[in-house]
């Protein structure tokens, strides 16, 4: 009998990333794997896998033969998988532009968001994926930072974010990227971030090129390190905060232990690993980050940046989005004349900027407020909310 020989070590991560659910339920979430790692845990043919994990993100029932899958074959994959289903909460539509927000139960208690983004190229949209349930860095500018870490997403968690935004597309529409910005810190979930933008990409599951796929962070240096080792094709977006160290510091508490020097030198191998540029995004606050000093300490960073890694960074300037919670909010957003004498700054210096749209900000779906509240703003409560499941793979 002929002996099949995969990656090693794919089932080996696959499982340990599952081990929080292992406990309880020892069944492996088929929407979280890739053709390599199935193949590998049950035994089977890495061909009869690929049409496995094909069937699984096109919706088909498993519970009836595949074609071209063996029967002992689709027997293994029914007695150890399954496919778990996150519970749909709430959908709202911004009345501002077409961005959608999901927020979703994990069935324990504990909600997280995601956000379907447009983009100019009508039907064409991204998906800003959660990696987290809260996040352990405390940006101040941030809701979910205001959080705390609630716990990882697992690998299947993030993946059905995609499906769920997929599944409410019309016809002709598609999901042409992702974004890691929802809740939590990617490169803090790296192991199950990692394995999601696999799973992600494989053409056998939701075929999303790798290049339109980016992982944002606040600076965690040996994560974006990693990140261009084992992903070379995934873009890396950055936030800054401040290029003024101090208040670099006071914004982003990550800075006490990860200066933006060294957070900038993973960011020059990243790029020089994978000859991509990265985003920096800078979101503006008013008296506290919007100085002319503020402007032209990022402008000298991105030269620098340039001259180091060979490609110029793509700079974004964000509006900041008010944070609706029950303490007040310690930060309002730069006035457009503040702001524009701020991109004058750095232009004089040679650097030019992008003015990113953060869409959605009437139903808290803008960058940086997301924190899985209940709503105050209306929008469609899902009837079955309480019927958590799993669809039928047994």
């Amino acid at each position: 009998m002929r002996r099949w020989r995969y990656k090693s070590g794919a089932a080996a991560r696959l499982r340990y990333m599952q081990a929080e659910r292992t406990a309880k339920d020892p069944m492996l979430a088929l929407q979280g794997v890739t053709p390599v790692a199935l193949a590998e845990a049950l035994s089977i043919p890495l061909a009869e896998a690929r049409k496995v994990v094909s069937a699984v993100h096109r919706e088909k029932d498993l519970a009836v033969p595949l074609r071209e899958v063996r029967r002992a074959s689709l027997d293994r994959v029914r007695a150890e998988g399954v496919v778990p289903a996150l519970q749909l909460i709430r959908e709202e539509s911004s009345q501002l532009d077409p961005f959608r927000k999901l927020l979703f139960s994990d069935g324990r208690g504990e909600l997280f968001e995601t956000v379907r983004i447009p983009l100019e190229r009508a039907g064409r949209f991204s998906v800003c994926v959660s990696s987290q349930i809260g996040c352990a860095l405390a940006c101040a500018f941030c809701a979910t930072g205001r959080l705390g870490l609630r716990r990882n997403l697992e690998v299947w968690e993030i993946v059905e974010q995609v499906r769920w935004v997929r599944r409410g597309l019309g016809e002709g529409e598609r999901v042409h990227g992702v974004v890691f910005q929802g809740m939590g810190e990617p490169m803090a979930n790296l192991d199950r971030v990692i394995e999601a933008i696999r799973v992600l990409s494989d053409p056998s599951a939701q075929a999303i090129d790798a290049r339109c796929i980016t992982v944002c962070t606040s600076g965690l240096p040996t994560g974006i390190r990693r990140l261009a080792r084992e992903l070379p094709k995934v873009r890396l977006g950055l936030s800054v905060g401040s290029a003024v160290p101090q208040a670099r510091r006071s914004l982003m508490p990550i800075d006490d232990t990860f200066s933006l020097d060294e957070v900038l030198d993973a960011a020059i191998f990243h790029a020089q690993t994978t000859g991509l540029a990265p985003m920096w995004a800078m979101t503006l606050l008013h008296g506290v980050n919007d100085g002319d000093e503020h402007a032209a300490a990022l402008a000298d960073r991105a030269l620098d940046f340039t001259r180091r890694a060979g490609v110029r960074p793509r700079v974004s300037i964000l509006a900041y989005n008010h944070i609706d919670s029950e303490e007040a909010d310690p930060f309002s957003r730069t006035p457009r004349a503040r702001e524009e004498a701020f991109r004058e700054v750095m232009r004089q210096r040679g650097v030019f900027t992008h003015k990113r749209y953060s869409g959605g900000s009437d139903v808290a779906a803008a960058c940086g407020q997301l924190a899985a509240r209940p709503s105050t703003h209306g929008g469609t409560e899902n009837p079955h909310a309480c019927a958590l499941g799993f669809e039928g793979t047994r």
